[in-house]
């Protein structure tokens, strides 16, 4: 079946055309913000070829379909015009919706798109650290310098690709977006950051501006984007036609700019350095503890969606301490799924069901997991146990090492350069546990009676 009429079903079984208000992706799955709910057709939408699975998470639905989304996606796009989609205002859109909803709503919209940048730009980075830890070659070489130059960018100037996407999901002018991050981003202002001689501007020699260095923060940038649509389309409501062109942006700049620098900017700060502090205060009472609580929600946020809610907390360490201890138990959850999947390959009979948990294994070795949690693990409850069980045990042991990243990096196979240095072997036994203990645990624990019961169930309901 073309993606033409993949994506042409997909349309049809989320109710038409009409009953999509917006459409986005992450990196495995298609996110809709629909109108009406009820007239989603899931059990049609599961039955596609290309579809791992489909469900609800709080107001937004999802279609899982692998590292091919993007393809997927463009299709998509190119059959409902979306450029023209997301600027119409529709009375669904402006209906209240929960902060989790819309929490979860932003985050993924926001930084699916971006996590291909920020994660080849980790693993480089990842690599270095580990290389210069493991003193095989010398911080201050040029060659480093150099790669440092491509590592660093992304995370450096985080807060203009942040801008970029959450321009879209805000449905407001990207160039303005950047804009704005150009504002905190000006070197007047990092410059005096790092000095620290200055605690504030003064705005007309009254109003106090702040003097934070907003390189690599996240929630600052999301903020003031998010404040700037809301002013943008104020200005322009109240702009004479044949001023809308360069007086519309221009006040838009300015009071966007004057709000991020003031106002959003520093609370979006503090906001960001409590999330850290929260994570940071579980560490302190107890590593393992941290371990088995991460360790227990990373599996079940991944298979709800709501995974990209750890990445904001995760790159706020990067700014902040220079490293992060939430990836690495990320890592831990993927090779625990891929431990339980390669258990269910023995508890399956046929060459075709064999087939896909291969495949969905293999895609988890790559930090993929979705094809191995709804095509094979979604179906077998004890399975999904035994990779919760691993994952919090794995967790906790490379916790209690203090295991952590120095850049971000996908969880997978490749990830593994990142970690040379001084707890590499802590690191590697974590993932050997994560693997070696889902895959006997679920073993033990699932028969092949229950596969072939839950199998036929399957069967039935399509």
């Amino acid at each position: 079946m073309s993606k033409v009429k993949t994506v042409q079903d997909i349309i049809t079984g989320v109710g038409g055309e009409g009953n999509i208000v917006n459409a986005w992706h992450c990196m495995t799955r298609l996110r809709f913000d629909l109108k009406d709910k009820s007239k989603v057709d899931i059990e049609k939408l599961k039955q596609l070829d290309p579809v791992l699975g489909a469900q609800f998470n709080q107001d937004q639905f999802q279609i899982i379909l692998g590292p091919k989304v993007g393809e997927y996606y463009n299709a998509l796009a190119g059959e409902l015009n979306l450029a023209d989609v997301q600027q119409n205002e529709v009375k669904s859109e402006e209906k209240k919706k929960g902060f989790v909803t819309l929490f979860m709503n932003i985050v993924s919209g926001v930084f699916g798109p971006i996590v291909p940048a920020i994660a080849g730009a980790g693993l480089i980075k990842g690599l270095i650290a580990g290389l210069i830890a493991l003193d095989i070659i010398s911080d201050k070489s040029e060659t480093v310098q150099i790669i440092n130059m491509m590592a660093s960018g992304v995370f450096t100037f985080l807060p203009f690709f942040l801008a970029a996407s959450a321009a879209k999901i805000f449905k407001t002018n990207e160039y303005l977006a950047v804009a704005i991050a150009a504002t905190i981003m000006f070197p007047t202002m990092v410059d005096a950051a790092k000095a620290g001689e200055l605690s504030s501007f003064h705005f007309l020699g009254i109003i106090p501006i702040p003097v934070f260095n907003y390189t690599g923060t996240v929630i600052p940038i999301i903020f003031a984007v998010w404040a700037m649509s809301y002013i943008h389309k104020w200005v322009n409501r109240f702009m004479p036609e044949i001023l809308k062109t360069v007086v519309t942006p221009t006040l838009t700049l300015f009071i966007s700019g004057f709000l991020a620098l003031s106002v959003i900017g520093p609370i979006g700060i503090y906001l960001g350095n409590g999330l850290a502090w929260l994570v940071q205060g579980l560490f302190d009472i107890s590593p393992i503890l941290a371990g088995v609580v991460v360790g227990a929600i990373r599996p079940l946020a991944v298979f709800t969606g709501m995974h990209h809610a750890m990445t904001p907390i995760a790159l706020q360490n990067f700014a902040t301490q220079g490293y992060d201890m939430l990836m690495p138990m990320m890592c831990m959850a993927n090779f625990s799924i891929v431990g339980a999947t390669f258990a269910v390959y023995y508890k399956v009979k046929t060459p075709k069901e064999k087939t896909i948990i291969v495949s969905a294994a293999v895609s988890g070795l790559l930090g993929i997991t979705e094809p191995a949690l709804f095509g094979v693990l979604s179906k077998y409850k004890k399975a999904f146990l035994a990779a919760i069980i691993a994952s919090s045990v794995a967790s906790a042991f490379i916790s209690f090492f203090g295991v952590r990243l120095y850049g971000y990096v996908l969880s997978s196979i490749f990830s593994i350069p990142a970690y040379f240095g001084p707890y590499f072997i802590y690191a590697i036994s974590g993932m050997a546990i994560a693997i070696a203990l889902s895959f006997t645990i679920c073993y033990l624990l699932l028969s092949k009676t229950e596969v072939e019961k839950a199998n036929a169930t399957a069967l039935q309901s399509n």
